[in-house]
C-alpha cells in the first residue's frame, strides 16, 4: 500500500487551511515548516505561518502575580525564525489568490515514501487566462538544515508573461492566542534582525533571539528554469527593507512552463560558532550535489525507516492510513541530534511553545526504542545531558538531594508557571527513568547504563528519598504531588507516582548490580557517591511504598483522599463545556472525581505486575465513568489497558477515537500542532494492545487479539538486533525472525524457538 495521504477541495477554506497548515507540514527533527500556502491568506484569515528549529529559544518573562520563593518567572519559547515560504505568481498583472477568480483544482498530498509535500492547483483568473500550479517541497533527511520548494508554474490557454515573486523574511513574529492555556499569549517579536544582504540569486540573514542571545541564520538562493520554449527575461535579488524579495520575469506560451527552485537553508548558535559560515558551506554542498540528489537520499532514507516499522492493517484502509501517518509524524518530530527531543507538537506548529514534556520518554520513546534504538539512545542522551539542571530544579523546590525533571522545558530549565499541575508532577521523575530501564531491557545496551542510565536513576531515587517518609504504619510515603491527571492536583500518594516511584528504586538497584557483575561498574561508586547504605534505603523504601487500595470497591484510588469527594456529572455537563479546564476553575475541579485523562489507568500498562487482574477491571470500569478524555493522552492508554483485559470491543473504540485525532481533529487545536505523544500511544496500542506484546527482563511475550473489523494486522519491531516480524490473522499469529540470532520467545505463555527466517505459526486463542 501506498503511504500517501491526499486532500483536495475547490474551496479551500480558512478553517480548512488552518488545519491543512499542519497535517501538511514537512519536517525533520531539525528544522519545521508549517504547510501554509505559498501566497499566503488575506488579512484576517487564521494562519501559523512559521518556520522552527528544534531547540532554538529565546526567553521570555513570565508573569506571577504574587511572586513567592522560587517561582519561575520566565520561560523558554520556541521562535519562528523566518519566512521562506512565500512565492507570489502574477500572471499578466493578475496575481494568483485562491479567494479571487476560480479554483478549478487544489489537491494537497503528503508522500511519506518520498518524504515530500506536493500542492497541485489549476486557476483561473479573472481574465479567464488558466494557470496549474505545482508546488514540491521537503525537509531533507540528509541535509538536516535543508528546505526546499520546486514551484512550477504552466500557461494552459494563453500565452503572456508571469512574473515569480520569492521573498525571504527573516523579520517574524510567534503566533499568539490569550484565550487558550496551551498557546502563547501574546503575539512575540523576539528576533532582531541583525544583518540581511543579496548576493546575486540569493540573500542570507542573520537574527539574534533578544534574551538568549541565541543567533539563526537564514539562506535562500533561487533557480529559475524555463521548458517547452518558455523564456526567462529577467531575475535578480534585492533588499528592500528587512527582506530579501527574488523576482523572475519568464514569458510562457501556451502549454509552456517555468520552475522556481528555492533552497533554504537554516544554521544556528546552539549547533555552529558562525551559523552564516555553515549556511554557506551547506548551500555549496546542496549545489554541488543538486536537488535530484536529496530527493534520491530521501526515499533511502525512508525505505529503511519503514523496513524496521512497517505495519498492515487488513480490513481498514482508513485505519491504516492514519496508523501510517502518525508513524511518519514521529519521525519527523525527533531530532536527529544531541542537542534537542521532541516537543508536544512536535515541529508543526506553536501550541505549548516547543517545550519537551514527560510525553516525550513515556508514549513516544516506546517506539523508537522498538524501531530505531539508535535515534532513542540519542533522545535519551539528551535528556541526560540536561541532568544538571535537573539537580538545580530540585533545589529550588527545596530538596537537599536528588534531581528532578521539569514538567516543561526546551534546555532542562522548568517553563511551567503553573507549579500544581506542572512542577508538583514529580511522576515525571519515574517516567524518565522508566524509559531508560526500557531502552536497556529492550537492547541490552549496558554500556549506556553506565554512561548516562545509572545517573539518572541515582539522582531520581535520591529525590523519591528525600521527598517520601515513613507514616506511624511503616509505610513509604509520597505527599503533595501531582499524578499524571491534571484535573486532580497536589494529593498525597497517587497511585501512578508511587508505584511508578518503586520501579524507578527497584531499577536503580538492579542496574547497579548488573554493572557490578559485569565489571562496568569501575569507580562510578566513588564518582557518584554511592554507599552500600543508601542502595539499602532504597531497597526498603520500594518494598514498603505504600499503593493505596480500597476495600470497600476493591479498586485502586487515584489518591489517598479521591474516593471522599463527590462524582463529576459528566452526563448533564453542557457538550461545549469540554475540555473542563478552560471553563472552569482549577480548585473547582481539583474538588470532585472528575479525571481528564488515565492516571491509575495508565499505571496497570506500565506496572501490571503491582495488581491481580480482578482489581485492575473493578478499577478501569470505575475510571472510565469519570474520565473525560480532555488529553490526547488518554484514550490510547484506555485502549491497551482494555486489550490486556479482554475488554476487546472497549479496545478498539478508543483506539479508532485515538488513531484519528490529528487527521479528523476531534480536539478542535489540530490547527495548533500534532499531537505527537497520542501519535505514539496509537503505535502503542496496536503493538502492546492489541497484540500484546510484552518486553521484560525474561524476554519478549506476545498475546495477540484481533479487532473485530481486521482480516489481519502485521508490524515489524526490533529486539537486542534482532528483526522479528508479527502477522497476525483471524487464524493464527505468525511470527518471523527476519535478522539476528536465535531466539525463543512466549506467545500465549508458551515458549517458541525462533530461528533462521523461518516462520512460527501459532493457532489463535480466545
Amino acid at each position: 500500500m501506498k503511504k500517501i495521504f491526499t486532500r483536495s477541495s475547490v474551496d479551500p477554506g480558512a478553517k480548512e487551511n488552518f488545519l491543512n497548515e499542519t497535517l501538511f507540514h514537512n519536517a525533520n527533527g531539525y528544522i519545521g515548516v508549517r504547510g501554509c500556502l505559498e501566497e499566503g491568506v488575506p488579512n484576517g484569515t487564521d494562519t501559523m505561518r512559521g518556520i522552527y528549529i528544534n531547540g532554538f529559544y529565546d526567553i521570555i518573562p513570565m508573569k506571577q502575580a504574587e511572586m513567592l520563593c522560587n517561582f519561575v518567572d520566565k520561560k523558554e519559547t520556541m521562535l519562528n525564525i523566518a519566512d521562506t515560504m512565500t512565492v507570489n505568481c502574477v500572471v499578466d498583472g493578475e496575481i494568483f489568490d485562491i479567494l479571487t477568480g476560480l479554483v478549478i483544482k487544489h489537491t494537497r498530498t503528503l508522500d511519506m515514501e518520498k518524504g515530500i509535500t506536493k500542492r497541485e492547483v489549476v486557476w483561473e483568473a479573472p481574465s479567464g487566462k488558466q494557470i496549474e500550479i505545482t508546488s514540491v517541497r521537503m525537509t531533507s533527511f540528509e541535509m538536516l538544515s535543508l528546505f526546499s520548494i520546486e514551484y512550477t508554474v504552466k500557461a494552459l490557454n494563453f500565452e503572456g508573461d508571469v512574473r515569480l515573486i520569492s521573498v525571504h523574511n527573516p523579520d517574524v513574529t510567534n503566533y499568539s492566542d490569550p484565550s487558550d492555556p496551551r498557546l502563547a499569549a501574546e503575539s512575540m517579536r523576539n528576533l532582531d534582525v541583525k544583518d540581511i544582504y543579496a548576493d546575486g540569486e540569493s540573500s542570507i540573514a542573520i537574527a539574534q533571539a533578544r534574551t538568549s542571545g541565541l543567533r539563526v541564520c537564514s539562506l535562500v538562493h533561487h533557480a529559475l528554469t524555463a521548458h517547452d520554449g518558455a523564456a526567462v527575461r529577467s531575475n535578480a535579488t534585492e533588499i528592500l527593507g528587512k527582506q530579501g524579495v527574488y523576482t523572475g520575469n519568464v514569458h510562457l506560451g501556451k502549454g509552456s512552463s517555468v520552475t522556481l527552485e528555492k533552497l533554504c537553508l537554516f544554521s544556528d548558535s546552539v549547533r555552529a560558532r558562525e551559523p552564516a559560515g555553515r549556511a554557506v558551506r551547506e548551500l555549496d554542498t546542496v549545489l554541488s550535489n543538486g536537488l535530484p540528489y536529496y530527493y534520491k537520499k530521501q526515499e533511502a532514507y525512508l525505505k529503511e525507516f519503514w523496513s524496521n516499522c512497517e505495519m498492515e492493517i487488513d480490513g481498514d484502509d482508513d485505519m491504516q492510513n492514519a496508523v501510517i501517518f502518525n508513524m511518519y509524524e514521529l519521525l519527523q518530530s525527533a531530532a536527529k541530534d544531541s542537542h534537542a527531543s521532541i516537543a508536544a507538537k512536535g515541529l508543526s506548529g506553536e501550541g505549548y511553545e516547543g517545550h519537551y514534556f514527560w510525553d516525550t520518554e513515556t508514549f513516544i520513546l516506546p517506539f523508537f526504542t522498538l524501531t530505531n534504538p539508535a535515534l532513542s539512545k540519542m533522545l535519551l542522551r539528551y535528556r541526560y545531558s540536561t541532568l544538571d539542571k535537573a539537580r538545580e530544579n530540585a533545589g529550588l523546590l527545596g530538596h537537599k538531594k536528588g534531581a528532578l525533571f521539569p514538567w516543561r522545558t526546551i534546555t532542562g530549565t522548568e517553563c511551567s508557571g503553573y507549579f500544581v499541575s506542572g512542577s508538583a508532577a514529580y511522576h515525571i521523575n519515574a517516567d524518565i527513568a522508566y524509559a531508560f530501564v526500557n531502552y536497556y531491557i529492550t537492547t541490552g545496551d549496558l554500556a549506556f547504563m553506565r554512561e548516562a542510565g545509572m545517573e539518572v536513576l541515582l539522582e531520581t531515587s535520591r529525590l523519591w528519598m528525600d521527598l517520601g517518609c515513613y507514616n506511624e504504619n511503616g509505610d513509604f510515603v509520597l505527599n503533595v504531588v501531582t499524578g499524571p491527571d491534571e484535573y486532580t492536583c497536589m494529593v498525597n500518594n497517587n497511585y501512578y507516582t508511587n508505584v511508578a516511584a518503586k520501579y524507578n528504586l527497584c531499577w536503580t538497584l538492579k542496574i547497579h548490580r548488573l554493572l557490578r557483575e559485569a565489571g562496568l561498574l569501575g569507580d562510578l561508586d566513588e564518582h557518584l557517591g554511592i554507599t552500600d547504605e543508601e542502595l539499602a534505603g532504597f531497597g526498603r523504601a520500594a518494598e514498603a511504598m505504600l499503593l493505596p487500595y480500597d476495600e470497600h470497591l476493591g479498586i485502586n484510588p487515584q489518591d489517598d483522599s479521591f474516593l471522599s469527594k463527590p462524582v463529576w456529572d459528566l452526563a448533564k455537563t453542557p457538550k461545549d463545556h469540554f475540555p473542563l479546564l478552560l471553563h472552569y476553575h482549577p480548585l473547582h475541579l481539583y474538588r470532585y472525581q472528575v479525571c481528564k485523562q488515565a492516571d491509575t489507568v495508565l499505571a496497570y500498562f506500565m506496572f501490571e505486575n503491582e495488581q491481580s487482574r480482578d482489581v485492575m477491571i473493578r478499577s478501569y470500569e470505575y475510571y472510565e465513568k469519570i474520565t473525560t478524555h480532555d488529553s490526547s493522552l488518554s484514550t490510547c492508554v484506555f485502549s491497551i489497558v482494555a486489550s490486556r483485559l479482554g475488554l476487546k470491543e472497549k479496545a478498539y473504540a478508543y483506539f479508532g477515537d485515538s488513531a484519528k485525532l490529528d487527521l479528523l481533529n476531534t480536539h478542535s487545536n489540530s490547527m495548533h500542532g500534532i499531537h505527537t505523544a497520542n501519535m505514539g500511544g496509537c503505535y502503542m496500542a496496536i503493538v502492546n494492545g492489541f497484540a500484546g506484546l510484552r518486553v521484560t527482563e525474561e524476554g519478549i511475550s506476545l498475546a495477540p487479539s484481533l479487532p473485530k473489523d481486521w482480516n489481519g494486522y502485521k508490524f515489524k519491531f526490533v529486539y537486542r538486533g534482532r528483526l522479528l516480524k508479527v502477522a497476525i490473522d483471524k487464524e493464527a499469529v505468525t511470527i518471523t525472525l527476519l535478522a539476528g540470532d536465535d531466539l525463543t520467545i512466549r506467545v500465549f505463555g508458551k515458549w517458541v524457538g525462533l530461528e533462521g527466517k523461518r516462520e512460527k505459526r501459532i493457532q489463535m486463542e480466545e
